[in-house]
Order: structure tokens, then sequence, then C-alpha cells
């Protein structure tokens, strides 16, 4: 007999319109949290699970060896810490970023240092700041710190 293969879940999709996201397979995305384009955010955020950042959120963001996704309608005003560091939107401030790895996307705009041990900037993509690269063993540790703070700068 013929079985309708409906989706079980009535969760809205993280991946829609704005950001790919990596599918299980029933096709769910694999997103844990998400914070949606009309959402606002001040203050810090941590956890202990993979995020999507669609909204903005004026403050740091640590999810220690999960990851994050900052997705196309996201805009960060902080430091970010999480072992895989996706940002697809806009992430600013003299903060920094720190990774494992950091994949910053096409029609991206990130302002601050990077302090990881992979990177990749697609063409088109904004950049201002410095990148360290890092053992993996020193990045492990900055991850564990789960603290972000600002840069400092000498004049």
């Amino acid at each position: 007999m013929w079985s309708n293969k409906q989706s079980q879940s009535a969760a809205p999709s993280a991946s829609g319109p704005n950001v790919p996201a990596n599918s299980s397979p029933s096709g769910t995305a694999v997103h844990a949290s998400w914070l949606t384009p009309t959402m606002r955010v001040k203050g810090e955020i941590s956890g202990n699970e993979d995020l999507l950042i669609d909204g903005k959120v004026e403050g740091s963001v640590s999810v220690g060896q999960h990851r994050l996704t900052v997705g196309r309608n996201g805009h960060v005003t902080g430091g970010l810490t999480a072992r895989e560091i996706v940002i697809h939107g806009k992430v600013d401030g003299n903060f920094s970023v720190v990774s494992e790895s950091i994949e910053i996307k096409k029609d991206a705009l990130v302002i601050g240092d990077a302090k990881t041990r992979r990177i990749m900037i697609e063409d088109g993509a904004g950049f201002k700041g410095s990148i360290e690269i890092e053992e993996s063993k020193q990045v492990e540790s900055n991850l564990d710190d789960s603290t972000v703070r600002p840069i400092s700068r000498s004049a």
C-alpha cells in the first residue's frame, strides 16, 4: 500500500530561505536553537548546543564545543566563541571570534579579530581586523574559557 510521507515535525526549519542548514535523514534542520529574524537580544548568550542567530544580538555569544551560525538576517555586536562558526550576516565591534574553524560566507561582513585553526573567506565577503592562526590545543583551551573579551588596542 501507499504510505503518506509527511514531515513528522511542525517546527519551522532553520534553513528556510536565509541559511542553508545541514539536514538530518528526515529532512529537518539540525540547529538545536534558533533566534528568529524578529528577535532582539541584549546581553550575553551562552549554552551547550548548536545555535542559529537570524535576529539581532548585542552582546557576546558562546556555545563552547558546538556550532554557531549567524544567518543572513543575523547581526551580532559582540564576540563569538564556538567550535565551528559560520557567518552569513554581520558581526561587528572590537571583539574576538574564537573557533576551531570559521567560515565567512559571500555577502557577510565581519569587523573584529579572529583566532582560529582554520578560516575560509568567500569571494564577496567583507572582513576588517586581524587573523591569528593557532594550534588546535590553544584554540581548544580558549573555547573552554567560554569568555569573549573586547580586543585591547594600544595607541
